[in-house]
């Protein structure tokens, strides 16, 4: 089976260079329904499901490869190698941030930019760097999932999202956070909360683009500006976006950051 249909990938638009949206975890490629189509007057638009969401295919799913971002972001190349990817733009949301400089470390030449947004190279704090948990919180984190799926679900989506005046909208990521296949999502989320990738950004020089937004508890300011710092080629935009998913909360914002860039 080839990649893009394991992957459910999607490709509109035209142009010469391609833009790749990932998502993050809990969510599929309808994440960017409001933020991808705006490209397709330029580029070559690829939206996909990682391995385990959205319609990719289940069978495909393999706990080793899986246990870490390294199989991610094998996929990602894997999957822009047989698309014809080179030179393109990557948009990373949330985990796939990493996964994406991964991915263009394995593969120097399929990226000329990256778009990160809400990234985060480690979720838990240590004596010289804050990610915005405690070891302890997400220990409890990973065990509420375990125990209680859609309990953990209808708790955590809406604080992940922010944006209470809006209901809707962490009902929609609660919705797509219950769709994911439970003991896919404990992996992911484990793969994804205890990864520390923070040596991965030294020495990365591919231009990049860091959107922070504002009350991010998933990505916090700090995180944005520790990115910036240790990544040699970026620009960090604070977004007037609230929450974790301003590919969803504040599209047209989203849209206008990344054209500025790209």
């Amino acid at each position: 089976m080839s990649r893009a249909k394991m992957h459910n990938a999607q490709i509109t638009g035209s142009g010469d260079t391609a833009i790749v949206f990932a998502h993050g975890f809990g969510c599929d490629q309808n994440m960017w329904r409001l933020v991808a189509p705006e490209f397709e007057d330029r580029f070559r638009v690829i939206t996909f499901d990682h391995i385990g969401a959205g319609g990719s295919d289940l069978s495909a799913y393999d706990a080793q490869r899986y246990s870490t971002l390294e199989g991610y972001a094998d996929d990602v190349v894997e999957l822009c190698r047989e698309s014809g990817v080179i030179g393109g733009v990557f948009v990373g949301h949330s985990v796939s941030a990493m996964i994406g400089i991964l991915a263009a470390k394995k593969a120097p030449d399929l990226f000329s930019k990256l778009v990160l947004v809400g990234p985060s190279p480690r979720y838990i704090d240590t004596d010289d760097y804050v990610g915005g948990f405690t070891e302890a919180q997400i220990v409890e984190l990973l065990e509420f999932l375990d125990s209680n799926h859609m309990g953990w679900s209808a708790a955590m989506a809406p604080v992940i999202m922010g944006n209470p005046d809006r209901p809707e909208l962490g009902a929609e990521l609660t919705n797509s956070f219950c769709r994911t296949d439970p003991e896919i999502a404990k992996r992911f989320a484990r793969a994804t909360f205890l990864s520390d990738n923070r040596a991965d950004l030294e020495g990365f020089s591919i231009p990049s683009l860091i959107l922070q937004c504002s009350e991010d508890v998933i990505a916090p300011a700090v995180v944005g500006e520790y990115m910036h710092r240790h990544l040699a080629n970026s620009r960090l935009v604070h977004l007037k976006a609230t929450g974790h998913c301003p590919n969803l909360s504040a599209p047209a914002e989203t849209v206008a950051a990344i054209n500025a860039f790209v």
